[in-house]
């Protein structure tokens, strides 16, 4: 199986910055998964933030995030990250990682992120 555990989660001002981390463990898992960044926001479903494939050379984020977001990993720590700049009360929202290699999804338990005005 595969465990992840985000971290970096807080409150900042609107326009402030906050770099997310996941760690991924377990015997299962390897540097070949892609994972990525969702969001969910009270009363709202899940939805997509980013991603980026297993050696980095796909990355895909959603239109509410490209250009302030940024997603990257380290394979060697097993980690992604999500550096979150200029960030808005839009964005205050629980954060998941997800790690997939083919039909298997893994999900982490999340990070708050409060983003205050």
């Amino acid at each position: 199986q595969v465990q992840l555990a985000e971290s970096g989660g807080g409150l900042v001002q609107v326009g402030g910055s906050l770099r997310l981390s996941c760690a991924a463990s377990g015997p299962s898992f390897g540097s070949d998964y892609g994972m990525g960044w969702y969001r969910q926001a009270p009363g709202k479903e899940r939805k997509f933030v980013a991603a980026i494939s297993w050696n980095g050379d796909r990355i895909y984020y959603a239109d509410s995030v490209r250009g302030r977001f940024t997603v990257s990993r380290d394979n060697a720590k097993n980690t992604m990250y999500l550096q979150m700049n200029n960030l808005e009360p839009g964005d205050t929202a629980i954060y998941y990682c997800k790690s997939t290699l083919g039909s298997s999804d893994y999900w982490g338990q999340g990070t708050q992120v409060t983003v205050s005005s």
